[in-house]
């Protein structure tokens, strides 16, 4: 293998730019060639390639989002598309793939292999939710979860100085790990996540109980795939039977997807960088590489979706002790 490819794709999350810059230095170890390709699958179709070496991706490793680019391509779910994608590769000179993302994207990899199976496709799992099977944390990850911490963190200040109700809601449409860990952290007085029906007449008396010991605060932490339909609905579902004098709701949306990644962050994306390049050189395809117990791992991309992965029971029990009365 003399040439590689490198992309970044679905949404972005920080510490993608550190694992670019990893796979660049492992494959320039191994004496091998580096493309990296703008827009994920989009720019695969277009062939925008751009030559990556070390003085290209010096200073990136504590950047946030994605110096590829990222962007959702339609054409690419053709065969189509996929067959222009392979011609492009294939003129480019490339022999392997690394492909940086989620669910989707692994998805995508599996159907062009079976097509054009000259070309081996490595996955590293990048995205805030961590919500794919195989790994124990995914890329971005930790910096959203502590992204979210900070602010349930100054929110509790405001909620203090007014006695208020703040209904704060966090990324995770079909997962509520980043929920889960940030409520925990931030003392949060109910998570709600998609993985647990809310029960929104026990909620509403919790919330009572909680006013009643003279709570002068109280936050509840929603991932926005919970079945109450998300903070706002669940505002309008509660507010007007609750005693605190008022509430708000704050989604935090897309902050969390950026900002400068964390050291587990980093440290992650070397270690998966590191491994996906390895992959490669080993003739290995279709499998993401995950970390488990500290140690690198190679799982198919047909095992690795978000389905097959359970929220924590152990953390469950946390948030449940933790926020009774």
């Amino acid at each position: 293998m003399k040439k590689i490819a490198v992309f970044t794709s679905g949404g972005d999350s920080p510490g993608m730019n550190a694992c670019i810059r990893a796979v660049v230095r492992a494959a320039i170890y191994n004496q091998v060639e580096v493309l990296g390709i703008r827009r994920g699958y989009a720019g695969m179709i277009l062939g925008d390639f751009v030559p990556l070496d070390r003085e290209g991706v010096q200073g990136i490793i504590n950047r946030g989002g994605t110096i590829l680019g990222s962007a959702r391509s339609a054409e690419f779910m053709t065969p189509e598309g996929r067959q222009k994608a392979f011609e492009q590769l294939q003129a480019a000179g490339v022999d392997g793939v690394v492909v940086i993302g989620g669910d989707g994207s692994f998805k995508g990899a599996t159907v062009f292999m079976e097509e054009h199976p000259e070309i081996p496709f490595v996955g590293i799992p990048g995205t805030i939710d961590n919500d794919l099977y195989g790994t124990d944390y995914t890329l971005g990850y930790d910096t959203a979860i502590n992204t979210a911490l900070e602010a349930i963190d100054k929110i509790r200040d405001t909620a203090e100085a007014y006695n208020r109700l703040f209904f704060v809601e966090v990324m995770g449409r079909d997962a509520g790990f980043i929920a889960l860990r940030s409520g925990i952290a931030g003392g949060a007085e109910a998570i709600l996540v998609p993985e647990v029906e809310t029960d929104i007449p026990l909620l509403i008396q919790q919330i009572g109980e909680y006013h009643e010991k003279h709570k002068h605060s109280c936050i509840i932490v929603v991932a926005e795939g919970d079945d109450a339909g998300g903070a706002f609905e669940l505002a309008k579902q509660v507010q007007d039977k609750v005693p605190y004098e008022e509430s708000r709701v704050t989604v935090l949306g897309h902050i969390q997807r950026g900002g400068t990644p964390t050291c587990a962050d980093r440290v992650l994306a070397a270690q998966m960088g590191i491994g996906a390049v390895e992959a490669l050189l080993a003739n290995k395809r279709g499998i993401m590489i995950g970390v488990q117990h500290k140690q690198v791992v190679e799982v198919p991309f047909e095992q690795s979706t978000k389905h097959n992965i359970e929220i924590s029971p152990s953390l469950k029990k946390v948030a449940h002790i933790l926020s009774a009365i």
